[in-house]
């Protein structure tokens, strides 16, 4: 049972390794949405992500013999660096089974703490399935990132500090992957003001929480696919999902290419790296249909490998017409390349990249295919630079760039 009593027990246990991350008021979100924005950043924990909370609170619970036979999870990067983390303060053995397609930086971050990982499986429904064999093959002492009653009431502990830091908060923005975060915050925000709703934030493409509220059961879905893959979920949990059909008041989805743009406003406005599950409740402001309300989104993690940060990035840019490239004939002679580039300057446009091709025809007069990848301030700069080069008579052609 998840009671009031629990949580002001987590609450007090969670402090051990876990930070008050404090609410970050958003000016830039407010300003966009026409509501007060506070961002509540629990990627700034020690291992990145609110998970800690959770598995700490769990292993405490556990007896001395539970936790000596070791403890066994799996996990898509954050609960498995949680786990880790919690286990070394206890001084007892983890073991973490992740997907084969955790970054990297979540592996080598989980093994720093000390557990052991085995990968396996493409999604984390497959690597969880084998963690449970190992389990029983093994009498490691199971921990369940999500559908676990404790694990759920470590996680609700966000709530609290919530309330406790914005007691007239009318809004809390959740993401959901198996549903343990937005259990514990939905439960405790309730039991402290039944007034405060509470949305939950799904990948569109993986909205297993959706459906399953939907069909009033819980669904496991066909699969999943998105790039938020800490919530990259089929099966939301079984023992959870009555307190979520209980305490969640709606859920909103949302595409993976609004988790892009939402990058590039919290790195810009923001100067924090937030990885795409935590963003879900960034981008779902722009789909609540309410004005001059207290709104926390939750930032769920930060754990974002290099590779995948730069693609986001570049995507994100090309997405706002940040970077654009356009196609231009010009005459094979001398000066050419200097004139179209002096028409670019005058717009103040930025030339990043050139590719100067004098083989597309035995036209000399439009013998040279020009490519020109610019960086400008957004949609309507790029239209006024593209617009002036049509009227100084050159054919400009949007390319599609490719990364």
């Amino acid at each position: 049972m998840l009671t009031l009593e629990k949580f002001e027990e987590a609450s007090e246990v969670v402090k051990n390794v876990a930070i008050e991350t404090k609410l970050l008021y958003s000016e830039y979100f407010s300003d966009q949405t026409g509501n007060k924005v506070y961002l509540k950043p629990e990627n700034m924990q020690v291992t990145g992500a609110y998970k800690i909370r959770g598995a700490y609170y769990k292993i405490s619970t556990l007896t001395d013999e539970e936790r000596e036979k070791g403890l066994i999870t799996a996990s898509a990067g954050n609960h498995a660096q949680g786990v880790a983390y919690a286990a070394k303060a206890y001084g007892v053995k983890a073991v973490i089974v992740m997907p084969t397609t955790t970054p990297l930086m979540k592996v080598n971050r989980t093994k720093s703490y000390g557990a052991e990982v085995v990968l396996y499986g493409d999604v984390y429904d497959e690597a969880c399935a084998h963690a449970y064999e190992l389990a029983e093959k093994e009498g490691y002492t199971f921990i369940h990132p999500f559908d676990d009653p404790a694990v759920a009431t470590g996680q609700g502990t966000i709530a609290m500090e919530i309330v406790k830091e914005l007691p007239l908060v009318d809004y809390i923005l959740v993401p959901i992957g198996g549903g343990g975060l937005c259990t514990g915050v939905s439960t405790l925000a309730k039991m402290l003001n039944p007034n405060i709703k509470v949305i939950g934030v799904e990948p569109a493409g993986a909205n297993c929480m959706q459906v399953s509220l939907k069909n009033g059961k819980v669904t496991t879905l066909p699969s999943v696919n998105t790039i938020a893959d800490g919530t990259a979920v089929k099966t939301p949990g079984e023992k959870i999902f009555p307190y979520v059909q209980k305490n969640l008041d709606d859920i909103i989805t949302v595409p993976d290419d609004e988790l892009i743009v939402a990058f590039l406003d919290i790195v810009e406005n923001h100067k924090m790296v937030v990885e795409n599950s935590g963003l879900l409740t960034v981008a779902a402001l722009r789909h609540m249909d309410v004005k001059g309300k207290k709104i926390v989104s939750i930032l769920s993690g930060g754990n974002m490998d290099i590779i995948t940060m730069s693609s986001v990035v570049q995507f994100g840019l090309i997405q706002r017409d940040r970077i654009f490239t356009v196609s231009v004939l010009l005459p094979d002679k001398p000066g050419e390349l200097v004139k179209i580039a002096q028409l670019i300057a005058n717009e103040q446009g930025n030339v990043i990249k050139l590719d100067h091709n004098q083989f597309v025809s035995t036209n000399r007069n439009e013998g040279v295919e020009l490519r020109i990848t610019i960086e400008a301030f957004g949609t309507e700069h790029k239209n006024r630079i593209v617009s002036h080069l049509k009227e100084e008579g050159y054919r400009p052609k949007l390319v599609k760039i490719m990364m």
